[in-house]
């Protein structure tokens, strides 16, 4: 059976937007008909194309994954059996990955072809991706890490490695390179699917219950239900203090303690608790949340930033951390820095309007009047009766007018603007704000 990590890969490469059919060239067809799981249709137009081009590494790579999803690779091996003088790092690349494909127990011959491609063309970073794959895949993870090192060495920006790469580090014990790749990750704008697979990268990277003793589990348990389910935290607080009195050294109950005392607005007692709980655990990011939590509450801005500073350097999959930090950001008028908070914020939470809506603010009052817009009506996809949007999307392109260089572009984003007021004054004809902006776009034609 085909290798499920190699395969989604082969995938997402192949999964270009093509244009309609009557439109596309044929290696958009035949990406099209792979993604349409559709592999036997695929397979001849591909191969008409790998035989135009054998150097073209994607077309050789779709060639091979539509003959293993399709399991006729039988019918591929002819052509890979003898040398290719111009392009044996190609001959071999497709064998490891048709070898790999095709059955688990192939998997070293696998590699051995793909250590001859990548030693054949040793700058193509494409061969070393896909071979620390394999070696990912058969848990050879020292390997593995060094190939997809050599990666991001040769390509710095080649996203699809981050989350393999972060996954060999974990492995390897090199947890803040591992970090590392997933902050890159999220810099760069995840996809939901990788959002998905980095949060479960990260939990495994950083698990603050992971050394709980077995005789503290039941206390704990029951504790957490306290707090969590019933949101009780005085009795919760009498199950972790009972914990720490067998256990006084462990973290994450030194943690849940101190939430337990923030529910009691008990600040004192719950700083205490998060500062011993990042004493004992200093590489879990979620306890220097708590401590920011805690500086917030007391009116000490500058400090609290700082912990949520410090949390994310551990942890980049904190989602409250960046609306905090962005928050804050914004406040100063430093909108470079909200901006990136809310970037990361809207595609970890992509179904949030709150987060789509903050990051609209940032790019607007930073200059960016394309990406609020776009920022806006993604929020407004989601939340399609919402007024506030629609004013907000009404206001923009009224500013988008005030800063028109010339009279068509004025023209144009005044009636955008007005589309979207008149909109909300449809809905809530008292609304003052609607009115006054309508009138002054009025007033400057």
């Amino acid at each position: 059976m085909p290798r499920p990590w190699l395969l989604a890969t082969l995938l997402l490469s192949a999964c270009v937007h093509a244009p309609e059919a009557a439109l596309r060239s044929p290696r958009e067809e035949a990406a099209a008909l792979l993604k349409a799981d559709k592999p036997e249709q695929a397979a001849p137009l591909l191969l008409k194309l790998h035989l135009a081009d054998p150097a073209d590494l994607d077309v050789a790579r779709w060639l091979v994954e539509a003959h293993v999803r399709s399991g006729t690779t039988e019918q591929l091996l002819p052509r890979l059996s003898a040398p290719w003088p111009a392009h044996e790092e190609v001959r071999h690349y497709m064998l490891g990955l048709l070898k790999f494909g095709r059955s688990a127990a192939e998997a070293k011959a696998a590699v051995d072809e793909l250590q001859q491609a990548a030693a054949l063309s040793p700058r193509t970073a494409e061969l070393h991706y896909r071979l620390g794959l394999v070696l990912l895949e058969t848990e050879a993870y020292a390997p593995a890490a060094a190939e997809l090192k050599q990666v991001r060495a040769l390509q710095p920006d080649h996203r699809p490695v981050l989350l393999p790469l972060s996954k060999a580090l974990a492995r390897v014990g090199d947890r803040p390179a591992a970090v590392e790749a997933l902050r890159q990750l999220v810099k760069g704008g995840p996809t939901p699917a990788e959002v998905k697979t980095a949060r479960a990268l990260m939990a495994e990277i950083s698990d603050p219950f992971a050394g709980i003793p077995r005789a503290a589990q039941p206390k704990l348990d029951e504790g957490m239900k306290w707090l969590q389910e019933y949101d009780a935290p005085q009795p919760a607080i009498v199950a972790f203090e009972e914990v720490l009195r067998d256990f006084p050294d462990l973290g994450p109950v030194h943690a849940l303690l101190g939430l337990a005392y923030q529910r009691l607005d008990d600040g004192g007692r719950a700083m205490e608790s998060f500062k011993r709980a990042v004493e004992l655990q200093p590489d879990v990011g979620r306890n220097f949340f708590y401590l920011g939590e805690i500086y917030r509450a007391h009116q000490r801005p500058e400090a609290a930033q700082e912990q949520y500073a410090k949390a994310l350097a551990l942890d980049p999959l904190l989602d409250d951390a960046y609306a905090r930090l962005g928050d804050g950001a914004l406040e100063k008028r430093d909108y470079a820095a909200a901006r990136d908070a809310f970037f990361a914020l809207a595609h970890l939470q992509p179904e949030s309007t709150s987060a789509h809506g903050r990051l609209a603010a940032a790019l607007q009052l930073s200059g960016d009047l394309a990406g609020a817009d776009q920022e806006l009506r993604a929020a407004l996809a989601l939340d399609p009766e919402s007024l506030e949007f629609e004013l907000r999307l009404g206001l923009l392109h009224a500013e988008r007018s005030l800063k028109a260089r010339t009279e068509g572009e004025r023209r144009q984003a005044s009636q955008e603007a007005e589309r979207w007021l008149r909109k909300v004054l449809d809905a809530q004809p008292e609304n003052a704000i609607a009115s006054r902006a309508l009138e002054t776009l009025k007033a400057k034609e």
